[in-house]
């Protein structure tokens, strides 16, 4: 990418580009690194982030998720001013380009632009080696990184879906690193930490379809789960409540909120859905809750959890749970019409330093992965988008308010 954040302080630094500056609302100017060279040999210029950016931004048949959690509907282009200068020119104001360009990858000017591939060229610290589907991907040192040489002269990934088989991989010395265990798992205080990561886990709630179209019924939802009852059970005791898509080292997250963790109260569930209906909601209807147990250590616990105490203050609800395939299927636009009330288990993890990653694909009417559309909340978003510096996290801040209070 051209810049990077630092995870330390957020602070955005340099990459494949050495500086920028802003030559107008919506246009930046990056200057390159010079001297560096794609894994085959062929030159890192203006020319190859152009096209590198062309294959991502304009490209709609290779699906980038990172085109739309980055920039809505912003549409970017990139044109070559010098060798090494290159200016990226929007349709709408930009005013946190550099940080947003973190994670755009560059890819080499050879790469085909009108399809995926299997064999990634890059300018990192590791080339790739090769990639045996289903099992293995081997990557080996880059000796003509421009940057500092990294360490270790290569890596090989493994996948295993079991949480024990990983970690018994350690405890044997089949593996240096394995991550996403789970708590039963996680039981030698020699090799095992906790973390606070990047990753929000979450329903999304099908607003557009009743009985999920009146609140009461989505206050309920909130009130009928046991956050508490997860922790240090399912999941790991150091698991945050979380009330935002973004995570709290987000500039924009609000803090505020997060002294508003709703409450385990079966008791106001059900005086809610009983209000619902006497006004005329069908909170009988068949709620389908959609579930990836794979998403991470226990997620299908925890769907099996959620089930247990939906229907235990009176909610419909049925268990569905699906490969990532299938359940991709579900994430993403065009929605299938005629579809049942749904809740999706989802995640999310933003770990780019500005909800305009996370708010845009999640909660606006043009939302990849969108099924709330407010278009008072679209304004909101607009103009956050637009911001700089300490309006631009207030203005975020309140969106966050308005998602969990008003929504």
């Amino acid at each position: 990418s051209l810049t990077e954040r630092d995870p330390k302080d957020g602070a955005i630094t340099p990459r494949l580009a050495t500086a920028w500056e802003k030559v107008d609302d919506k246009t930046w100017r990056f200057t390159l690194r010079q001297g560096v060279k794609f894994h085959d040999g062929a030159p890192f210029d203006a020319k190859a982030v152009v096209t590198a950016m062309d294959r991502t931004m304009k490209q709609t048949a290779l699906g980038c998720e990172n085109k739309t959690k980055s920039f809505g509907d912003v549409k970017l282009e990139a044109r070559a001013v010098a060798d090494h200068v290159v200016e990226i020119f929007a349709d709408k104001p930009v005013p946190i380009l550099p940080t947003q360009m973190g994670v755009i990858g560059i890819t080499g000017p050879n790469t085909p632009v009108d399809r995926l591939v299997l064999d990634p060229v890059g300018t990192g610290p590791y080339v790739f080696g090769n990639w045996v589907t289903g099992q293995e991907i081997n990557i080996k040192r880059n000796p003509d990184y421009w940057g500092t040489k990294p360490v270790a002269d290569g890596a090989r990934y493994l996948w295993r879906t079991e949480s024990s088989v990983r970690a018994a991989m350690i405890k044997v010395g089949e593996a240096d690193i394995a991550p996403s265990i789970a708590a039963q798992d996680a039981n030698d205080p020699k090799t095992d930490s906790s973390y606070i990561n990047s990753e929000t886990a979450s329903l999304r709630i099908d607003n557009n379809i009743p009985p999920l179209n009146d609140k009461r019924v989505r206050l309920a939802l909130n009130h009928a789960f046991d956050r508490e009852k997860v922790r240090g059970t399912i999941l790991p005791k150091d698991i945050l409540h979380a009330t935002q898509i973004v995570v709290p080292n987000i500039a924009g997250h609000n803090h505020e909120l997060d002294k508003q963790v709703r409450a385990y109260d079966p008791v106001k569930a059900k005086q809610l859905l009983a209000e619902a209906k006497a006004d005329g909601v069908p909170v009988d209807k068949e709620i389908v809750l959609i579930g990836r147990p794979h998403g991470y250590p226990n997620a299908g616990e925890v769907m099996e959890a959620m089930l247990q105490m939906y229907k235990g203050v009176g909610l419909n609800v049925v268990l569905r749970n699906m490969e990532q395939a299938e359940w991709q299927e579900s994430l993403n636009k065009p929605f299938k019409e005629g579809r049942p009330p749904t809740l999706l288990q989802a995640f999310h993890d933003n770990n780019n330093g500005d909800p305009v990653f996370s708010v845009f694909n999640k909660y606006a009417c043009g939302g990849l992965q969108a099924t709330l559309c407010d278009p008072k909340l679209d304004e909101l978003v607009a103009k956050a988008s637009a911001q700089s510096g300490a309006e631009r996290v207030k203005s975020w801040q309140e969106i966050m308010r308005v998602i969990y209070e008003d929504q």
